[in-house]
């Protein structure tokens, strides 16, 4: 990248290296988050590195620079390729989170290559920090949480494969080079001013104080005691920022973030239609608020919390999809929306003039995979306080938005919804219609018990307690009408079986066409996918008024792992049950 023309260049890096101004390299650098809370804090921006070419773009648009793509890995085994490298008093990076967070394969994704880019990472770091006439005043790393569990605590030389390079420099290869136990701490982007409550592993050090200084926090939970203010929320934007479906003008709209303002239509990549198919909102707001055994979350956002975490998957039927209530009138496809990638971006705190080049997904992408720019503000702010240098008098931000090369994405149109999202052939059903007496009832074409594949058949099932290992009774067709009699002595009970026997059981198709209802998102002829099924449930319990009672099972065993149960799981068995029999054709 930066290293391709670094014979060329190497004079002129000495001059700039010895300006007044603190000199930051970054590594991972993304569209620049990390690099640009430095920048705010007056520091000088080298060069960036990563090997995604979106990222370097961005990069490189936003600082002024002229970095080429290049492989973190081309460090791994090669000093003379890190001594090309730039000497600057700030070494920033922010490893790929991917293999780490626990959202990739349940926690379960392959590790190695995270701890790979890591390791060369602070193979960098150890040789600038203790090489002779070191420049280097402090650097910095941050990860997902979850990547505490795969780091050593400590690296020495030969831990990072520098044996040759500390006996070179007639350093013991056992000694330390990064300590990361002492150095190490978790972050929450709301405590110093982000509009989203984003908890992340910051490393490093300050190499005059020997160790890392944790930036003093500027605002407080409302939990919290203490006369710092409170969080900042999402209603921040929602009041004082243009909605997405604002017409164009030359207004000054203000940055919520910065004290800067521009023309509202040079604001980029928000004046365009995020509306989410019903499909897609329905099922990401029965994972937030019904799921199995995780907790209950907010459907659509709580405007009066800080944002959950910007991920770098847009998505949209997702239990971690961020939805926003749409602020046009619309029923079904479109009452919910998603976040502008303009929005995503203040989220993060990234200026309003700061710009993304690419599609709208490879935009999304270099948000959420970025540093949030108050967390690594605070950073910067806080070695120059440590080595008490001159503060800036006020922040460094562009106020005048660079448009040249920026595919923007506003439209000012509303979306049709004329292309509705299908599944996979085979895809996996699952679902219950509430989480109640810590049990599910559970309609699924596949075994749940076995994690398996689509069977071609229907199963009911009950689920037992929460999280892996739970005990699942598997409940064979026909089982309804050995509890029907149960139903009918509970006040509501014959209510519930007329509406079930009498209008919902005529809209359960056989196994095949559920599941071909299921994998196109919509119903056929005058039959319901199995989705609507399930969720209808729920709504005959609240129509007839079911009594929230226990069910004592006195002589008849219906739950064989309690004794007593909520009496909505009694029906909500029933209606599961029939839908599986029918489908199966075994029973009409």
């Amino acid at each position: 990248m930066f290293l391709d023309n670094a014979k060329k260049n190497r004079t002129n890096l000495r001059i700039d290296l010895h300006m007044t101004k603190l000199t930051v390299i970054d590594f991972f650098c993304g569209a620049g988050g990390f690099s640009e809370g430095f920048k705010q804090q007056d520091y000088q921006i080298v060069a960036g590195f990563d090997h995604w070419k979106p990222a370097v773009e961005t990069y490189n648009h936003n600082f002024g620079l002229n970095c080429s793509p290049k492989n973190i890995l081309d460090f791994e085994n090669s000093i003379e390729e890190i001594e090309k490298i730039p000497d600057t008093d700030i070494i920033l990076g922010s490893p790929p989170c991917v293999s780490f967070s626990s959202s990739n394969k349940s926690g379960k994704a392959d590790k190695s290559l995270g701890v790979k880019l890591t390791e060369t990472f602070l193979r960098i770091v150890a040789v600038k920090k203790h090489k002779p006439n070191s420049t280097l005043k402090a650097w910095f790393m941050e990860n997902v949480v979850n990547s505490k569990r795969y780091l050593q605590t400590e690296y020495t030389f030969k831990d990072l494969g520098l044996t040759n390079w500390a006996n070179s420099h007639k350093i013991s290869p056992n000694k330390i080079a990064i300590n990361l136990y002492q150095n190490t701490t978790i972050v929450n982007s709301a405590d110093y001013g982000s509009i989203q409550a984003r908890k992340r592993v910051v490393s490093g050090e300050i190499i005059k104080k020997k160790k890392l200084i944790i930036p003093k926090k500027t605002h407080k939970s409302s939990k919290d005691k203490g006369s710092l203010p409170i969080y900042r929320s999402i209603r921040e934007i929602k009041e004082n920022f243009p909605n997405p479906f604002e017409q164009k003008s030359t207004k000054q709209i203000s940055d919520i973030n910065y004290n800067i303002s521009i023309p509202k239509n040079e604001i980029t990549d928000h004046f365009y239609d995020t509306g989410i198919y019903e499909v897609e909102w329905k099922f990401s707001k029965f994972w937030k608020q019904n799921h199995p055994y995780m907790g209950r979350m907010s459907f659509p956002e709580n405007n009066n919390n800080p944002s959950r975490t910007i991920t770098a998957t847009k998505i949209a039927n997702s239990r971690e999809s961020i939805i926003y209530k749409s602020e046009i009138r619309r029923k079904g496809n479109g009452e919910y929306r998603l976040p502008t990638v303009r929005e995503a971006a203040l989220i993060m705190g990234f200026p309003i003039t700061y710009q993304f080049l690419g599609s709208e997904n490879t935009k999304w992408r270099l948000v959420g995979n970025a540093v949030c720019c108050p967390v690594s503000r605070a950073l910067a702010k806080t070695v120059i306080e440590t080595l008490k240098l001159d503060k800036p008098k006020e922040l460094v931000v562009g106020t005048i938005p660079n448009l040249e090369g920026v595919k923007n994405l506003n439209n000012y149109k509303r979306k049709k919804f004329d292309k509705p999202p299908v599944k996979k052939k085979g895809a996996r059903f699952r679902r219950h219609p509430i989480k109640d007496g810590n049990l599910t009832v559970t309609l699924s074409n596949y075994d749940i018990d076995q994690n398996s594949k689509t069977k071609n058949k229907w199963f009911t099932s009950i689920q037992y307690g929460s999280g892996e290992g739970f005990p699942i009774q598997k409940v064979k067709d026909g089982y309804f009408e050995e509890i029907e009699e149960l139903i009918t002595k509970f006040k509501s009970g014959k209510k519930f079986l007329n509406i079930i026997n009498n209008g919902f059981t005529e809209k359960i198709g056989t196994k095949n066409q559920l599941q071909e209802m299921y994998e196109k998102q919509v119903s056929i002829n005058n039959l319901e996918q199995p989705t609507e099924l399930v969720d209808q449930i729920q709504e005959i319990l609240d129509k007839v008024k079911c009594p929230d009672i226990l069910f004592e099972q006195n002589g008849t065993v219906v739950f064989t792992e309690k004794n007593k149960v909520p009496l909505k799981q009694l029906f909500s068995l029933y209606a599961i049950n029939k839908i599986s029999s029918i489908a199966n054709q075994k029973y009409t």
